[in-house]
């Protein structure tokens, strides 16, 4: 209110008619005879109410006008600030729009991040039953190869123990002979091919004379036979055998007996021979399977 710069209303005008009223009032004082009437009287009161009225009128006058100065700028001032708000609503709105188109384009790209989602699990879905088939298919082939190779190794297995009996049952024959030359090469033959039997891991071996008799690494000729508590074995008729450090065989010996005599080699490699489908020949891969 102290910074409102309207033009300010002229008094020069209401101070002369101040003074007239009070020359008027002065006039009919001064030309009147003491007492004073009544219509004197009441001029007098006229005169000085006016003077009065007068004086004060122009500050009334401002002070109504200033006062509607104020309204009128406070007025402003409001539409000013509802221009404000309107504008501020506008933005508003124009945010509003902007964040539900957002939102819309967000959705959008949310569908479409789901779809990409739900395309990768089923591809990956799809992969993993492709490698999952190849894997049993493999799996399958690899079973195949290795139940392949188990019956190819018990096959040749089968023929480097049938060998090594054949050339134990020589050797053998030769030393009943008693011819040490015959004994000492056939001797040799043998060595050789044993060591040609360790190199892939056969080994065999046989009971020296007089050794007690073992269940574990012994079988009689006999297949019903239970040999006694203590026996000895007499000699060796067929070598057992250890693959890779396990049993594969055990030696097939005959036990002493008080006044018996040796058994004819034909005869031993016959027994040998026959007793040969009851001996177990089991290969590593065969025993897991």
């Amino acid at each position: 209110m102290q910074n409102l710069r309207e033009p300010k209303l002229p008094k020069w005008p209401f101070v002369f008619g101040d003074l007239l009223l009070l020359g008027a009032a002065y006039y009919v004082t001064v030309s009147s005879k003491l007492p004073l009437g009544l219509w004197q009287d009441c001029m007098l009161v006229l005169c000085v109410m006016g003077a009065a009225g007068v004086a004060i009128l122009p500050f009334i006058l401002e002070y109504r006008w200033v006062a509607r100065l104020a309204e009128g700028k406070a007025l402003t001032t409001a539409v000013a600030q509802v221009q404000n708000l309107e504008k501020v609503g506008a933005q508003i709105a124009a945010a509003t729009a902007r964040w539900q188109t957002a939102q819309a384009e967000a959705d959008k790209v949310a569908a479409a991040a789901k779809g990409i989602a739900d395309r990768m699990t089923a591809e990956v879905q799809a992969f993993t039953e492709f490698m999952q088939r190849i894997n049993d298919s493999e799996k399958t082939t690899l079973k195949l190869e290795v139940e392949k190779l188990r019956r190819a190794e018990n096959e040749w297995l089968q023929v480097l123990v049938r060998m090594l009996d054949h050339v134990y049952a020589l050797h053998l024959g030769a030393t009943r002979s008693g011819q040490p030359k015959l004994i000492e090469q056939l001797g040799q033959f043998q060595l050789a091919c044993r060591d040609a039997a360790r190199r892939v891991g056969l080994t065999p071996f046989s009971a020296n004379p007089s050794e007690l008799f073992d269940a574990e690494k012994h079988q009689v000729l006999e297949a019903n036979g239970t040999p006694p508590a203590g026996a000895s074995v007499a000699e060796t008729l067929a070598t057992g055998y250890t693959f890779q450090g396990r049993l594969l065989r055990p030696a097939l010996v005959r036990l002493q007996q008080n006044g018996h005599a040796p058994e004819p080699m034909a005869n031993v490699v016959e027994a040998a021979k026959s007793n040969q489908p009851d001996l177990l020949l089991e290969t590593p891969g065969s025993a897991a399977s």
